[in-house]
């Protein structure tokens, strides 16, 4: 009885180390690009709604994979939404506990400031905080002084950096977002850089704070209220930036997270009226009615 199961066994032995040894199959993706990222994100069941904004796009955080694009590649004016770039380039000078003084100089722009005075001391991270927070301009003149000794070399360093992101079609030439001739980026460069910001646990701290009281060093206190509406809207929104000017529009950058899934979402030349709808509306479509499998 052995003998007549010995060559069963035996077949079913060579049988195991042969597909053993087979090849596993690999992705086309990976094969061709090893440094590909892993396609997480789902594309939502309903249509993509429809928004007033001339560009946006809405990329899976995890993945980068894109949901939905809207004219992403056309440059345009980005407003305050590059102050994201701003802080990334604070955050990789480090040393956040630093004392800055206030320069006249630093004073010298309009319309949005928090009114920190010549003479005055703060933390690096005090001024971090109130640039993302309440979009001072005044706070972005501090930090790109005290970062690259002026503002026409910090914008040097804002360039160096949006190319380490892969932004390739974006020109930054100040720290706060206001109109200059030459100064442009795309919704899908502004997605690497929301990408990029979403990173830093001091970046997404400050973006969902929704108000805080900020401390001058002369004693006196300002609450200072989060420019991003859909925080206040949305419960699961959690971050980014707003930004207007006369050549931008209404700009918004907003991440959301639900079932452990985070977008972010550019919306770009939108109205006043429609800036919060067409952000609120995208985010909802990405994470609120996702496919799954897809």
């Amino acid at each position: 009885m052995r003998h007549i199961f010995r060559p069963f066994f035996i077949l079913l032995a060579a049988c195991s180390l042969a597909c053993a040894q087979q090849p596993r199959i690999i992705e086309a993706e990976s094969v061709v690009n090893p440094k590909a990222p892993v396609i997480t994100g789902t594309i939502p069941r309903a249509a993509a709604p429809k928004i007033t904004a001339k560009r946006a796009i809405v990329i899976d955080y995890a993945s980068g994979r894109v949901l939905f694009e809207k004219n992403a590649d056309q440059k345009c004016a980005v407003a305050s939404t590059q102050k994201l770039l701003t802080a990334l380039c604070v955050l990789d000078k480090g040393n956040l506990k630093k004392w800055v003084k206030i320069a006249k100089t630093d004073t010298y722009v309009e319309p949005t400031k928090i009114y920190v005075k010549p003479g005055q001391t703060y933390r690096r991270s005090a001024l971090l905080k109130a640039l993302i927070v309440k979009s001072g301009n005044d706070v972005a003149r501090v930090l790109a002084r005290d970062n690259a000794g002026s503002q026409v070399k910090f914008s040097t360093v804002m360039n160096a950096k949006a190319r380490s992101l892969g932004m390739k079609n974006s020109k930054f030439l100040n720290a706060h977002g206001l109109t200059e001739k030459g100064q442009y980026s795309t919704a899908r460069d502004m997605a690497k850089l929301g990408r990029a910001a979403y990173k830093s646990r001091f970046i997404r701290d400050a973006m969902k704070t929704k108000q805080y009281t900020f401390h001058f060093s002369d004693g006196k206190k300002k609450l200072l209220k989060n420019t991003n509406r859909v925080l206040r809207k949305l419960a699961y929104c959690n971050g980014m930036k707003t930004g207007t000017t006369r050549a931008s529009g209404r700009c918004l950058m907003a991440s959301g997270e639900l079932n452990g899934r985070t977008v972010i979402a550019v919306v770009l030349g939108s109205t006043s009226k429609q800036i919060w709808n067409d952000s609120e509306a995208l985010l909802r479509w990405a994470l609120e009615r996702p496919a799954a499998g897809n």
